[in-house]
């Protein structure tokens, strides 16, 4: 298994001794996953952090009518999780799904609960991907209430711009809260101006 992103990653933020990192791998482990996969389903415990190191995941949430609201994606590169069932060990309202085939390494929480007593440094790493992710979920709450439709796709083509053209519209229009009708006749009156 190549943990070379992961490692990279985690580069950016802290520096791990090579013993930290070797005790780090052992914890990891490589899964991939097939597009639709279910890795979590709401009702079920969070019992495990999830990298993606190759393809796209998405976390949604599913309302009383049926609809899916897509809360964020995740393409290589990215953790994604339930963080309250994670965190409280209750299930999650959250599910977590591949948008295409994809590769995962994944930290059952009770390793990585003695990893971070082990290799203390990498609280301040989750601390920080933490605040990151604080902040943005901040930024699009506020981009949510306050900004037009087409402002918030822009911002999602900023957030993502590997994943634009290969995910479906119907998901795209869940993540910025329009239905997949007014996307596509929105992107179609922004292409004719």
């Amino acid at each position: 298994m190549d943990h070379t992103l992961l490692l990279s990653a985690i580069a950016k933020h802290i520096s791990l001794e090579k013993e930290e990192e070797e005790y780090l791998i052992q914890f990891l482990h490589p899964k991939k996953i097939k597009k639709k996969q279910l890795l979590l389903e709401e009702g079920e415990v969070n019992s495990k952090l999830i990298y993606v190191t190759g393809g796209c995941l998405r976390s949604y949430a599913v309302d009383k009518n049926g609809f899916e609201h897509v809360l964020q994606f995740a393409p290589p590169g990215w953790w994604i999780g339930d963080m309250h069932s994670q965190l409280e060990q209750l299930p999650a309202r959250l599910n977590i799904d591949a948008v295409e085939d994809s590769e995962i390494i994944f930290i059952l929480k009770p390793d990585f609960d003695a990893l971070l007593l082990k290799v203390p440094k990498l609280e301040r790493y989750f601390r920080i991907l933490g605040q990151n992710a604080l902040a943005a979920y901040q930024y699009r709450q506020i981009d949510h209430l306050s900004l037009p439709a087409i402002e918030r796709y822009g911002n999602f083509c900023k957030m993502y711009p590997s994943l634009i053209r290969t995910l479906p519209q119907k998901q795209v229009a869940s993540y910025i809260g329009v239905t997949p009708e007014f996307l596509s006749k929105m992107l179609n009156n922004a292409i004719v101006k």
